[in-house]
């Protein structure tokens, strides 16, 4: 014989579950979290149908794996599940007391606070207001605040899940409630602070900042952070009020982190895990500092690439094309990500920002910040650090000539330094009127970087110039 345990009469919130227990996170750069919850479930022999509250109100219900986790297995299986997420508000008790007579704290015009009951007709809804009759007459709005005796035992005041659940045998059965919510997303970000002017070698500190907008709280949580671009379908599913459905299990990342901290490969990404247990508040932003290093050191640079970002077009054979009045020469910073230097650890994408100390009282000074993206270990790291205010550059188009399936271009490239000290300087110029180039005469040597990139690395003397000229020749077959 079929036997039903309703476990909540009258649909109380809490029946049948036990405390919460351990709460492990697994958190993914896309704005997107695998949470795992060990419980205990109150169970009889058959059916039994639960209640679970405080559920993220983000979390993605057709995600949810329900597995024991107990010595003697009680055979538990989701029958059907509910997913509610519309907590009460005042609108939705408003709705349930049309037709039934409310009262209303009203504020007098001499400010005397009294209560008045009227009989709601309608509450109010998608741009319908109130109707209310009151025993001067009838109002389209609300005489005052209303006021409610009490709440149901059966409201849903956090987002929910009921379960229809199969159990072999009664007694307490734990168990690990497992599901994918949006709301939860972390980045990294970096400080580094080099030492007073001459020196580049950075303290280097790194940070995790992670923010919980899925509207629940996750006390006491076990971390883990998996950096990488991991294959994830957008939410299609419109979950307004209670979807039920029949639910498949599937596979989900583990969640639960190690006591010690880690950092290793998982799959095709890195996982980080976090040393010490956190608690998550809904609207939170919190930061853990996860690396830190001194000594590092760094490669200053500086580049002149007047047509970086320019997009021409294949073939252009106008004068005009791809000149511009670009004179900033810019900043970068370039760092072996290797343990030689410190560091050695792959480097999940994030902010850098920089800092040098000054040299009258030794406190670090902002000085710009660049983004980096997932960084393996031995790879280097370059930061754009604007621009050097001390060096400046002129690009001149100097002969331009065309023919039948070729053409010509001259260019002088003038580098100004008025820096007490020489610098090296970069020029980089991208040959993009065709495939097919070679450049016929140049004042100094270049590097041929790319099919469509050459590149000078030109000694500036202090308080000095350099000047380079090179010409290029097209050809079209």
């Amino acid at each position: 014989m079929k036997r039903i345990v309703w476990a909540f009469a009258a649909m109380a919130a809490t029946a049948a579950w036990g405390e919460e227990g351990g709460v492990a996170l697994t958190v993914y750069n896309g704005g997107f979290a695998c949470v795992r919850e060990a419980r205990e479930l109150d169970l009889q022999e058959g059916e039994n149908a639960l209640r679970l509250t405080d559920m993220s109100g983000q979390m993605e219900a057709d995600s949810v794996v329900l597995r024991e986790t107990g010595a003697e297995p009680f055979g538990v299986a989701i029958l059907e599940q509910c997913y509610v997420n519309e907590p009460l508000t005042e609108a939705i008790m408003l709705r349930q007391m049309e037709g039934r007579d409310v009262r209303f704290r009203v504020t007098g015009k001499d400010g005397e606070v009294r209560e008045e009951t009227g009989k709601l007709l309608r509450a109010g809804s998608g741009g319908a207001g109130p109707i209310v009759e009151m025993p001067d007459g009838v109002r389209f709005s609300m005489p005052g605040q209303p006021v409610f005796d009490g709440v149901d035992a059966s409201a849903y005041l956090k987002p929910s899940l009921e379960w229809l659940l199969w159990s072999g045998r009664a007694g307490k059965a734990p168990v690990e409630v497992s599901y994918l919510t949006g709301g939860l997303s972390w980045e990294a970000t970096y400080n580094l602070v080099a030492p007073e002017e001459g020196g580049d070698e950075y303290a280097f500190s790194g940070w995790v900042t992670m923010r919980n907008d899925s509207g629940k709280d996750y006390p006491d949580a076990e971390l883990k952070l998996i950096a990488g671009d991991v294959a994830k379908l957008s939410n299609w599913h419109a979950w307004g009020g209670a979807i039920r459905r029949k639910m498949v299990g599937m596979d989900l990342p583990d969640c639960a982190a190690p006591a010690s901290v880690e950092e290793r490969s998982f799959d095709e990404f890195h996982l980080y895990t976090m040393p010490r247990k956190a608690t998550l508040k809904s609207g939170e932003l919190k930061q853990i500092e996860f690396l830190r290093a001194d000594g590092v050191r760094g490669e200053r640079q500086y580049v002149y690439e007047p047509l970086r970002g320019f997009r021409g077009s294949y073939g252009d054979r106008s004068r005009e094309a791809g000149l511009n009045n670009e004179k900033k020469v810019a900043v970068r910073i370039v760092i072996s990500n290797s343990e030689t230097n410190g560091l050695g650890m792959p480097l999940p994408k994030g902010k850098m920002r920089l800092y040098r100390r000054d040299a009258k009282d030794g406190r670090p000074e902002f000085t710009g910040e660049s983004v980096i993206d997932h960084t393996p270990k031995d790879e280097p790291v370059r930061l754009d650090n604007g621009y050097a205010f001390d060096l400046t550059a002129e690009r001149t188009q100097t002969d331009f000539s065309v023919g039948l399936c070729e053409a010509s271009e001259t260019f002088r490239i003038k580098i100004r330094n008025h820096k007490e000290s020489a610098v090296t300087v970069r020029a980089i110029e991208y040959l993009w009127r065709w495939s097919n180039w070679e450049i016929t005469s140049e004042s100094a040597p270049h590097e041929k970087t790319s099919s469509n990139c050459a590149e000078w690395s030109l000694e500036v003397p202090a308080d000095g110039e350099t000047v380079l000229t090179y010409t290029v020749h097209y050809t079209w077959k």
